[in-house]
């Protein structure tokens, strides 16, 4: 009962990820990423300690299938997981254990992966993907809930969405957005808007963490 997708800008270097689901509090769980390193989704019968774990596998040098395998060898149960992830060159990994349920299916792409799980369509993961190769040159944060716009239309879930995510990371070890509803009759929308009224303001909280008194002028 999730889709989602990773993503890298190839332009900007930024990694972020984009998740929504028909339960709540998706973004505390799902999705993950660290500059540098790769972005990073956890799913199904959801086990949060994946997301770090591919990630500091990417950071020293793995590969996102090794960082996908380490996973699966880390966690109980990993028949009932659901796991994709992007490193900082755009190559991408996946795995859904023979227990995920429900009409499942993943999706690799230009600088992209896509999973979902109990969901109405298996073309869902791949009408992800070409929504975020649609237009290479816009920011990564439309791409991202473009993709989610784009899995709704082929189908969505069989329940109400009611959160969603957005994750990016650039340059700092703090993400540069992280924006998430919760308990939402249009979580999609929400984000959508959210991220409107956050953009113009990204790079002053980041000159404000780095740079606090220059940040005034």
């Amino acid at each position: 009962m999730t889709f989602s997708l990773a993503g890298r800008c190839a332009r900007t270097g930024m990694l972020g990820a984009a998740v929504t689901t028909s339960s709540i509090a998706v973004g505390s769980r799902c999705p993950f990423a660290a500059a540098g390193a790769g972005a990073a989704l956890t799913q199904h019968m959801t086990d949060p300690r994946l997301g770090p774990l591919m990630l500091d596998r990417l950071r020293h040098g793995g590969s996102a299938q090794q960082a996908v395998e380490a996973a699966v060898a880390a966690t109980p149960g990993p028949e009932w997981r659901q796991l994709a992830v992007i490193d900082n060159q755009g190559r991408t990994a996946s795995y859904s254990g023979a227990s995920v349920r429900g009409e499942r299916a993943e999706a690799h792409g230009r600088d992209c992966v896509a999973v979902a799980n109990i969901v109405r369509s298996q073309a869902i993961p791949a009408a992800m993907i070409a929504a975020f190769e649609n237009d290479p040159d816009a920011p990564l944060a439309l791409r991202l809930i473009g993709a989610l716009e784009a899995g709704h239309a082929a189908g969505g879930e069989p329940k109400p969405l009611v959160s969603a995510c957005l994750i990016i990371a650039h340059r700092e070890v703090f993400p540069y957005v992280d924006l998430r509803v919760d308990s939402d009759v249009d979580p999609i929308g929400t984000l959508q808007r959210l991220w409107r009224a956050y953009e113009p303001t990204a790079e002053l909280y980041v000159a404000r963490a780095l740079t606090p008194g220059a940040s005034l002028e």
